[in-house]
């Protein structure tokens, strides 16, 4: 996950009504709106990935699905090195980048139930994966999104400490989560899923109250919210595609 850093703190005294605020709305819409697209541009190209034999071909084996597989972590992670003063530019790339190549990732799932075939995971689980499976999967995760954004934006108290803790404890999971290559442990991979489930869920409700928090003090500084659009959208983004593979993994379990 990709983080911004901006002088933030509690919301300034007399705007206890920031929620009605409609500069911030309309901001918090922008953000909403960016990440929205990436979920439909994601959707399209797991739907071409799956679907059409030559692209699924081409995209899910060696050596592209590598570059699929692991080309998000990398961006990601040189991201927090090299981006530290990130332009609007820069920061809009870094999102198409990472949602194009997820999207191309999430093409395994649809490919694996437009051939209804069953496939076993690293741990030994054994998933059954079909289209209606997917869409409850979806529906859960819009549903747990919206509730748990709408906390994260009303609440009065200011989660950014947590939120920093919680980009730490993500990327500390994805490193937890490599060791299940070494032991294969079906019971190893439920307890990751179901931390992974909980970190991801707690991302987007601090997340949100982070740009909400963000947004009094670049309020005339059009440069810093669109650079905050972009990482706000990417990390919610992250979040809601984390959620529903898990979600789809649990429910698609034989």
């Amino acid at each position: 996950m990709s983080d911004y850093h901006s002088q933030t703190g509690s919301i300034p005294i007399g705007r206890e009504e920031a929620a009605l605020d409609p500069g911030l709305r309309k901001f918090m819409l922008g953000v909403y709106v960016k990440m929205a697209l990436g979920l439909i541009w994601s959707a399209g190209l797991a739907f071409a990935v799956g679907t059409i034999p030559q692209i699924t071909y081409a995209v899910l084996t060696p050596p592209v699905v590598y570059i699929v597989q692991w080309g998000p972590v990398a961006i990601l992670l040189g991201s927090n090195f090299f981006m530290r003063n990130a332009s609007p530019m820069a920061s809009g790339i870094l999102y198409w980048t990472v949602v194009t190549l997820m999207g191309l990732g999430l093409g395994f799932w649809v490919a694996v139930a437009a051939q209804a075939t069953s496939v076993s995971t690293v741990g030994g689980q054994t998933l059954t994966v079909t289209f209606a499976t997917m869409a409850k999967a979806f529906l859960i995760t819009a549903g747990a999104f919206g509730a748990l954004s709408l906390f994260g934006y009303t609440t009065k108290r200011n989660l950014s400490g947590l939120h920093s803790m919680v980009i730490m404890s993500a990327w500390g999971l994805f490193a937890i989560g490599l060791l299940s290559f070494f032991f294969r442990s079906e019971m190893f991979e439920l307890i990751l899923q179901a931390a992974t489930l909980v970190l991801f869920s707690v991302l987007v409700a601090t997340q949100t109250n982070q740009l909400r928090e963000s947004y009094y003090y670049l309020a005339n500084d059009q440069r810093g919210q669109a650079v905050m659009t972009n990482f706000g959208a990417l990390n919610l983004y992250i979040a809601f595609v984390a959620i529903f593979q898990t979600l789809l993994s649990f429910m698609s379990r034989d």
